[in-house]
């Protein structure tokens, strides 16, 4: 965590204090066996692991930070202020697949936002076992509120004390509060020093609690050396991904794993000694609340045979360095931003830093190439202590700069548009399909004299992004530091880049696609509204954000004779369909408006129209018929919602129009006609459902939620309020600001002016 001797006046020990006891609380309030406060960082929208309990903690490190943008629990506890709960696998796959990917084990979940007064501080979690089924909530959840509750106030007081209460350094692994050992606990140690069996256990921290003598002499360490040590010290060959996976199962689920591993000869050790050694061990591992037993054998072999194999000399290491992690090498120290940089002399293991699965479930959820960077700079930079990205796209043999972050204002702008003839790292990576990483600058500069650099410190690793053999870019990554880059890192960044590559070719098809649809619906609107002296209209469509798909949703105004016909519709679904099928309507009703059909006959006419074309669609429709002069007007639904009406004292109203069915469905449906008046300086809206819909509440509210819109938007007609359209923009506001909107939106609003 940030330190700042001169200006902190409440000890850190105060904050590690009040976190633990909140986390041990929660956890004692659900039953949970894990625990955890996320908390906010100096860096903006970044989350930061603060306590953990229960868990080893570099096992766990893929989530020490966590985005609030991202699609996890607890971003979306923090962002929305919510609580979550996750009562098994299924609902957790369900409603975060990110999550249930990357820990796919039998546990359930509890996310609490941490607030003092206004202020976010961050979340507080707790795992605990998988309830029967997902209606079941955890015991005593009210006191787990009430931890979080007390915590964001003791929060709160600190940051009145100040300064600011932020987390930016790793999180403070404890273990879990303990109710006292077993009885009789040294007893049955002394017993499993008698089993045939290797026997040995870890506490919740992942250290070495216990093990008999054949567990060292499987493990290939005296006893004196293992207890106490992380497991990393004692078999290096458990830090294989699928082993971390595992024991990640067993410390979640509680459920017992049981895997094979191939495991190296000590050095040294003599051949026909190392047949009787064997090559491969079974490993069972059994949760319990103090941590994880573990029992291995030799595969195929007696485990009496096991003994006759001498142990290794008590001085024998693995050669790894001070202060490994329970499970790795020691974790990268925090850069001042509060994301992670590798020092020089240590590549991290990506494959076990950042499983390839999160970025691919990430970019699968992106079509727009703007969503594919948003992603690739929220998930793949954080967890490779990458501070810069820039992202380029190839087309007519050169590339252009689609994102890029980190990099200083202007510096890329030279590089924009470059050809693919041009010796540069970032085209050569395309050009010739390999990777290339520089450790330092000066190893950039070296191989590419002479090119500007955008730091004096840093390194650097340029990927060729390709998709299917075909190019499609490359992608430059930014580190502040020197740093090195193992063969197993650059083999997942490689990986990795295939994959950014694949998501940015599709966007790239949707983006072209998507721009087709948009013509041909903006081609099927009307380009302008007809004028009158006495009315004024303005309309707005609004493509819905989710897909590439246009929409059905119209509106229209027709000079009809003396009067104005008033039009909006929705057809069922979206595509090319949708949009032809409102084209056809839409030329129906224009047809039966021109010759001056009563509006029932408009609907029963285009009803039966829609019957006969069968494109396996309905749509609704409302149309209302209305004379200039008088502002009087006769409408007619169609299973569209109802009109709003605001008067021109302010006032709002949801009209009670009666309505037949929907079109397309009835071939004898009957619309019933009724009569209303639009008085000098009213507004009528007319819309379709896309406007009040989302997702998780009741339509009503929406409707709601506009006729309180409607009435607090200033009278069109008057001089000091705005303009017709500028209160259609008013209320399609929020929804234009709305990035996940589903469907479409039309909009017309009509108006009639005083007689001067």
């Amino acid at each position: 965590m940030t330190e700042s001797a001169e200006s902190r006046r409440w000890a850190p020990g105060k904050l590690t204090a009040l976190l633990t006891g909140a986390v041990a609380e929660g956890m004692r309030a659900v039953g949970g066996h894990v625990g955890g406060v996320y908390l906010r960082s100096s860096t903006p929208g970044l989350l930061r692991l603060a306590v953990l309990a229960g868990l080893p903690g570099p096992l766990f490190r893929p989530w020490w930070r966590m985005h609030v943008d991202r699609p996890f629990p607890v971003a979306d506890s923090h962002r929305l202020g919510v609580e979550i709960q996750l009562a098994d696998p299924i609902e957790t796959m369900r409603r975060y697949p990110q999550l249930a990917a990357g820990l796919p084990f039998r546990f359930g979940s509890v996310y609490v936002p941490v607030v003092g007064a206004s202020t976010a501080y961050g979340v507080l979690t707790v795992l605990c076992p998988a309830a029967p089924d997902a209606t079941s909530a955890p015991r005593d959840r009210d006191r787990l509120t009430e931890a979080a509750q007390g915590l964001g106030a003791a929060l709160l007081a600190l940051d009145e004390e100040g300064p600011e209460v932020v987390w930016d350094g790793e999180p403070l692994c404890v273990a879990p509060l303990a109710d006292g050992a077993p009885a009789g606990r040294a007893a049955g140690e002394h017993a499993a020093d008698l089993l045939p069996e290797g026997v040995f256990t870890l506490d919740r921290l992942g250290l070495i609690s216990y093990v008999n003598p054949r567990a060292a002499l499987l493990l290939g360490r005296p006893r004196s050396e293992l207890l106490g040590q992380p497991l990393g010290h004692a078999a290096p060959w458990l830090e294989e991904p699928t082993c971390q996976d595992h024991l990640r199962g067993a410390l979640l689920s509680r459920d017992p794993v049981h895997f094979q591993v191939r495991r190296p000869r000590p050095p040294g050790a003599d051949p026909h000694t190392g047949e009787r050694y064997g090559d491969r061990l079974s490993l069972s591992v059994y949760p319990g609340a103090d941590g994880l037993t573990f029992t291995v054998v030799p595969v195929g072999r007696d485990a009496d045979a096991a003994g006759a194999a001498p142990a290794p000399a008590a001085g024998a290491r693995d050669g790894r360095e001070p202060g490994a992690t329970p499970f790795g090498p020691p974790p990268a120290p925090a850069a001042g931003d509060g994301l992670p940089a590798a020092p020089a002399d240590r590549a991290a293991g990506a494959e076990s830093l950042y499983p390839p699965v999160f970025l691919a479930l990430a970019l699968s959820e992106a079509v727009t190439a703007r969503q594919v960077s948003a992603v690739v700079m929220q998930e793949l930079l954080p967890a490779f202590g990458g501070r810069r990205l820039a992202l380029y796209l190839l087309q007519d043999r050169h590339l252009y700069l689609a994102w890029e972050s980190g990099f200083p204002q202007g510096f890329l702008d030279p590089f924009d548009g470059v050809a693919l003839d041009v010796r540069l790292p970032g085209v050569d990576t395309l050009t010739h399909g390999r990777p290339l990483f520089f450790e330092s600058m000066e190893q950039l500069a070296a191989a590419y004299p002479g090119i500007p650099l955008d730091a004096e410190e840093g390194a650097r690793a340029f990927l060729p992004l390709i998709a299917s053999g075909r190019p499609v870019g490359s992608c430059i990554l930014g580190f502040d530091r020197p740093r090195g880059f193992s063969p197993q890192e650059r083999t997942v960044l490689t990986a990795l880049a295939g994959l950014i590559a694949q998501a940015l070719e599709r966007a790239q098809r949707y983006d072209t696609e998507a721009a087709l649809a948009r013509g041909l619906q903006a081609a099927l609107l009307p380009h302008r509204l007809p004028a009158h002296p006495r009315v004024e209209t303005a309309g707005r469509y609004l493509p819905g954000t989710q897909g590439m798909d246009v929409g059905g949703d119209w509106y229209d105004v027709v000079e009809a004779g003396d009067g104005l016909a008033l039009v909006i519709g929705d057809v069922q679904g979206h595509g090319v369909q949708a949009a032809a099928t409102m084209g056809q309507l839409r030329s129906a009703v224009r047809a039966f408006a021109l010759g001056g059909h009563p509006p029932e006959e408009v609907m029963s006419g285009t009803n039966r129209l829609l019957i006969d074309l069968d494109p396996g669609q309905f749509a609704s429709c409302c149309y209302i018929r209305l004379d200039p002069l008088t502002g009087e007007a006769r409408a007619a639904r169609a299973g569209h919602p109802q009109p709003l009406l605001r008067h021109p004292d302010g006032r709002a109203e949801v009209l009670d129009l009666p309505g037949g069915v929907v079109l397309g469905v009835a071939p004898d449906a009957v619309y019933p006609v009724a009569d209303l008046r639009l008085e000098p300086g009213a507004v009528l809206a007319l819309y379709t459902d896309g406007l009040v819909e989302r997702p998780g509440t009741d339509i009503d509210e929406g409707v709601e939620r506009l006729r309180a819109s409607l009435s607090r938007a200033a009278t069109p007609t008057r001089r000091t309020g705005p303009s017709l359209g500028g209160t259609a923009d008013l209320l399609i506001e929020e929804a234009r600001q709305t990035t996940d909107r589903p469907d479409d939106i039309a909009l017309l609003l009509t108006t009639r002016r005083a007689p001067r």
